[in-house]
C-alpha cells in the first residue's frame, strides 16, 4: 500500500508502528502554540503597538507600521527553515527542535519586556523588528515533519481527516490569544492595559511554548518515530538539487493554498483594524464575535475532512476557492453595512477558512520526490504563508483606507484566482507526466 506523500508505510513486524493518533496529538499542540505567538503579535499590532511603538504618526499609519513589522517574520522564515536543516543535519532533529522552539518562546517573551518608544526612542522599534526577526527564524527552524509522516502513516480512507488534524492548530490558537486579549481589554483600564496588560500574553506564550516543546520532542527522540521518519525519507534533502529539478513544485504548492492563506488574516487580524478605525463598534463585542468565528473555523475543518475523503482533497480545495471567490465578492458589502454585516462576514469567513485551510498544508507534497519531500514540503510552506498571508494585513488595510473596501475584495479575488489557476496547472503538469 503506498502513503498519502508516494511513499510506502513500513509494514514489518520487527519495527514499530507509528500510531497516527499519538502524532496528531504533537502535531495540534506544537502548531497552537506557534499559531498563539504569531496571533498575539497581529492582535498586539491593533491594540497595542501603534501608541507604544508608533506614537509619532496617526493610529492609521502606527497600525500599518506595526503591519510591517509583522510581515517580516514570514519573509525570513524560509531562512529559519534552511538554517534548521543545517543544525538537524549536524546535531539532530531533537536539537534543532528545542533550538527553535526556545528561541521562538525568548523572541515573544522579550517583546514584553520592550521599553516603547517614549523611552528609547527608535530603538523601541528596532528590538521590535528583531524580535519578529527571531519568530520567523524560529518557525521556520521549528519544521519536523510530522505533519508529513502523519499523513504517510494515515489510513488510505481517512488521509484527509488526518491532513485536518495538523491545521487545526491555526484557530486554536488565535481563540486562545483573542480569549487572553479580550479578557484583558475588557476588565483593565485603558491606562493599565497600555502599560502593562498587553504584557502579559507575551510572557504566557514562553510557557507554552516549553509545554510545546515537550509533547514533539516526545514523539520525535523516541526510536519508533525516529525509524517513521528515517523510513519515509522525511530528512533534510540537497536545497540545490531541490531547486534545481522540482522548484515549480514549491511554486504551484505554494499557489495552490494562497486563497486560504490570503483569507486566514483577513478575517482574522485585518477586520479588527478596519473597526478600531472606521467604526464605532465597541472593540470587545467585535472581539467577541472573532472568538466565536474561531471556534467555528476550528468545527469546520472536521467538515473539511470529510469532504476531502470523499471528494479528494485538491477538489476539495478547487470549490472552497470558487466559494472564497464568491465571499470574496461580498466582503465591501458586509463589512461596510454596521455591526451585523461585519458580524457576518467574520462567521461566514471563518467557516470558509476552516473549509479551506483544512485541507491547503501538503496538498502538492506528492509531486516531491521522497528525498527531498521533506525540505520541498517546508519550503512550499513557507513560501505559502510569505506570498498569502505575510502582507495580507498590511496591504488590505492601505488598500481599504486609500482605495475603499472594493480594493479588499479584489485583493481576496485575486488569491482564489491563483489557486484555481495552480490546481489546474498541476493536473495538466501530471497529466503530461502520465
Amino acid at each position: 500500500m503506498t502513503g498519502a506523500h508516494g511513499a510506502t508505510p513500513h509494514n514489518s513486524p520487527d519495527e514499530a508502528v507509528v500510531a497516527p493518533g499519538d502524532i496528531a496529538v504533537g502535531v495540534v499542540i506544537g502548531r497552537a502554540s506557534e499559531n498563539f505567538d504569531f496571533f498575539v503579535y497581529g492582535i498586539a499590532s491593533v491594540l497595542v503597538f501603534p501608541q507604544v511603538f508608533f506614537p509619532f504618526v496617526d493610529r492609521l499609519h502606527g497600525i500599518l507600521y506595526a503591519f510591517a513589522v509583522f510581515a517580516v517574520a514570514f519573509v525570513v522564515r524560509p531562512i529559519g527553515t534552511l538554517l534548521g536543516m543545517s543544525v538537524q543535519r549536524h546535531f539532530g532533529r531533537s536539537v534543532k527542535l528545542t533550538v527553535s522552539l526556545f528561541l521562538l518562546g525568548i523572541s515573544t517573551c522579550s517583546m514584553a519586556l520592550l521599553p516603547g518608544y517614549g523611552a528609547v526612542g527608535v530603538w523601541s522599534i528596532a528590538l521590535l523588528t528583531l524580535c519578529r526577526i527571531g519568530q520567523g527564524l524560529a518557525l521556520g527552524g521549528s519544521w519536523d515533519g510530522l505533519p508529513s509522516l502523519l499523513a504517510i502513516n494515515a489510513p488510505e480512507h481517512k488521509r484527509g481527516w488526518y491532513a485536518m488534524l495538523g491545521q487545526l492548530g491555526a484557530p486554536l490558537g488565535f481563540v486562545v490569544a483573542c480569549a487572553v486579549f479580550l479578557y484583558l481589554w475588557t476588565n483593565l483600564s485603558s491606562a493599565d492595559f497600555l502599560t502593562w496588560g498587553w504584557r502579559y500574553p507575551f510572557y504566557a506564550a514562553f510557557a507554552i511554548n516549553v509545554v510545546a516543546l515537550f509533547a514533539r520532542l516526545r514523539l520525535v527522540v523516541t526510536h519508533e518515530y525516529e525509524r517513521g521518519l528515517e523510513h519515509a525519507e522525511l530528512e533534510p534533502g540537497n536545497t540545490g538539487e531541490l531547486l534545481s529539478t522540482q522548484g515549480v513544485n514549491i511554486v504551484i504548492g505554494a499557489f495552490a493554498a494562497l486563497a486560504s492563506y490570503a483569507l486566514f488574516h483577513l478575517v482574522t487580524i485585518f477586520p479588527l483594524s478596519w473597526v478600531v478605525l472606521f467604526s464605532q463598534e465597541e472593540v470587545a463585542q467585535f472581539m467577541t464575535v472573532e472568538l466565536l468565528g474561531g471556534v467555528l473555523g476550528a468545527l469546520a475543518m472536521p467538515v473539511s475532512g470529510w469532504m476531502a475523503d470523499r471528494i479528494g482533497r485538491r477538489r476539495t480545495l478547487g470549490t472552497l476557492a470558487f466559494a472564497i471567490a464568491v465571499f470574496s465578492v461580498a466582503t465591501p458589502f458586509l463589512l461596510d453595512s454596521g455591526s451585523v454585516g461585519r458580524d457576518a462576514f467574520i462567521l461566514v469567513g471563518f467557516v470558509l477558512l476552516g473549509l479551506s485551510y483544512g485541507q491547503a498544508a501538503g496538498t502538492m507534497t506528492s509531486n516531491f520526490l521522497p528525498h527531498l519531500r521533506y525540505t520541498g514540503a517546508a519550503l512550499t510552506t513557507d513560501l505559502a504563508w510569505l506570498i498569502g498571508a505575510a502582507f495580507a494585513p498590511f496591504v488590505a488595510l492601505y488598500l481599504s483606507a486609500r482605495f475603499g473596501l472594493v480594493a479588499v475584495s479584489l485583493y481576496l479575488l485575486s488569491g482564489a484566482v491563483c489557486t484555481l489557476l495552480a490546481l489546474r496547472t498541476n493536473r495538466l503538469l501530471t497529466s503530461l507526466k502520465d
